[in-house]
């Protein structure tokens, strides 16, 4: 067993597919494939269910492979930590961002990162919460923007800001011209949220359990789908402030509603291992993050 095994191993348990775990991992299909082979003859088990189409994890397979995840994980930690021993600021950071805040947080922090960190390489990932949790438990992320609070002792927390939301209305709503909300405006209305997993979809529904509003039976599959499902009249929805913020186009059809006094807020922080190697390296990349200007996280006028 070596890690170059262990590293086709990984690709093939990702791609589920002996042509594009070869291709991803530069080289042939028939040498990927003997390798293993001579992996599941060692260890004794079989690790893949092979399909005419398509290649399946067995239950061991499916541990093996988690375990296999964690020592590359390690082995990449060990030459990023001789790397920064010369170069604490150099290397490549692989940083996840759930779909509802990285395309609206990117453009305002990705170039202050950039310049305060010019050596670094930031590798970008974006998936649902839950998936990138999996992901840096694994060693696969380095850290992750995520929303508070994450139940998970293996992790810290470093806040970043916290978020208000904006009702947004179709431009005839009942709602649409009044001024600051109280959260008790919402009681009995019926609001379009996002589908399961998303964390924003949780956001608001405990906004409507506390201001004792419903759901709308169609669930988005994305922030944009909500609001053009707004903008059409179908309903009413929460937006994250940032959301709405330029370089997002603002629609005539559309009409943005804040709350008053203490509005409801996701709080977004920086979520790394807390055995991991970078912490004061992170911690100066959170920093870099917190320096966000003020101004958008408040509704635009």
């Amino acid at each position: 067993m070596n890690l170059r095994d262990l590293r086709y191993l990984v690709a093939l348990a990702e791609h589920r597919h002996f042509g594009r775990a070869a291709e991803a991992s530069f080289v042939s299909q028939p040498t990927l494939s003997t390798q293993v082979r001579k992996l599941e003859e060692e260890l004794g088990v079989a690790l893949f269910e092979r399909a005419p189409r398509k290649v399946m994890l067995t239950p061991v397979g499916r541990e093996i492979v988690e375990r296999a995840r964690k020592v590359l994980a390690d082995v990449d930690q060990m030459a990023d930590i001789a790397r920064r021993s010369q170069d604490p600021e150099a290397g490549t950071i692989r940083l996840g961002l759930f779909p509802t805040l990285g395309p609206y947080l990117l453009p305002h922090v990705l170039p202050g990162l950039r310049q305060r960190f010019p050596r670094l390489e930031f590798l970008l990932v974006e998936d649902k919460t839950d998936a990138l949790l999996e992901r840096l438990h694994d060693g696969r992320l380095d850290a992750a923007v995520l929303a508070l609070p994450l139940a998970d002792g293996q992790l810290h927390a470093e806040p970043l800001f916290d978020e208000p939301f904006v009702l947004a209305t179709p431009a005839g709503h009942p709602l649409a011209g009044r001024g600051p909300l109280g959260i008790d405006d919402l009681d009995e209305q019926r609001l379009l949220l996002l589908e399961e997993g998303h964390c924003l979809r949780e956001q608001a529904l405990d906004v409507c359990r506390l201001a004792g509003a419903g759901e709308r039976d169609f669930r988005a599959t994305s922030l944009e789908t909500l609001r053009q499902m707004v903008a059409a009249g179908v309903g009413s929805t929460l937006l994250p402030v940032l959301a709405v913020q330029p370089p997002v186009p603002p629609s005539p059809d559309l009409r943005l509603v804040p709350f008053s006094g203490t509005p409801p807020f996701r709080r977004v922080a920086l979520v790394w291992r807390r055995s991991s190697a970078i912490d004061g390296l992170l911690q100066a990349i959170a920093a870099e993050i917190r320096k966000l200007p003020s101004h958008l996280l408040h509704p635009p006028r």
